[in-house]
């Protein structure tokens, strides 16, 4: 007798780090779906270790290494999840590309490349997850927006123009695609997060952390999961998280 391999739901994190995106893939993880995260190839290592630690806590997680910037790798990593893994119901984008030049000091290959991790990699995660997802008529898209989406800060001219036409691109999918039973999420997410880069820069980090003035990310990715459950006659588009003592 042939015994096919079990098919799990899968849940794509594109900018699967050691933060806010591996507290999203072990968020979704815990709830039952395979949790495929995705880095770029020098961070393998990294990649599999936070796969592994997903697995040791009894969960499913894969590590799926890869540039998001490349159209045939994102087409392959779908291609490969839905024949490996499952089917696609969530897909998260979670890169940053987070920079400051003045910008006479920005030079065309630092615009570009910003432009490439953080508005590019999400438009082809998002058309290949759509692809999927569509024939079934379900599925979550959720992309990890800034306060660079909503307003540009000195110095962030980059960075400011990238996030928000990722939000633009979110709310584009959000209108075609809703109707279609796919729901697009825009999260915006306002403040410090608890990382190591925060870490290093804030001038009083411990007490800051300490009163909660600092983006705690598994309360993020709690969120992420909240929005992949709510009913589609009350689904949210646009997210915007921040502490409760952010000036805003």
């Amino acid at each position: 007798m042939t015994h096919q391999a079990a098919i799990h739901p899968a849940a794509v994190i594109i900018g699967a780090g050691d933060a806010t995106g591996g507290a999203i893939a072990r968020a979704f993880a815990a709830e039952g779906l395979t949790a495929c995260v995705n880095r770029r190839e020098r961070n393998a290592d990294a990649l599999e270790a936070l796969a592994e630690a997903i697995r040791g806590e009894g969960n499913k997680a894969r590590a799926f290494p890869g540039d998001a910037r490349s159209e045939e790798a994102m087409i392959a990593l779908f291609d490969q999840v839905e024949s490996e893994v499952g089917p696609v119901e969530v897909a998260v984008f979670n890169i940053g590309a987070n920079v400051n030049f003045p910008i006479t000091e920005t030079s065309v290959r630092v615009y570009t490349k910003v432009w490439e991790m953080a508005c590019l990699s999400g438009f082809l995660m998002g058309r290949e997850a759509a692809r999927r997802m569509g024939s079934r008529g379900r599925g979550t898209i959720i992309f990890t927006g800034a306060t660079a989406s909503l307003r540009g800060g000195s110095g962030f001219a980059a960075f400011s123009g990238a996030k928000a036409a990722l939000r633009m691109q979110a709310q584009s999918m959000a209108r075609e695609l809703g109707p279609q039973g796919i729901h697009v999420a825009h999260v915006v997410i306002d403040g410090a997060i608890d990382t190591d880069f925060i870490k290093d820069r804030h001038p009083d980090f411990e007490r800051a952390k300490a009163e909660e003035l600092i983006l705690n990310p598994q309360a993020i990715a709690a969120n992420y999961v909240l929005l992949h459950k709510q009913p589609r006659s009350a689904w949210t588009h646009e997210l915007d998280l921040r502490p409760w003592g952010e000036k805003w």
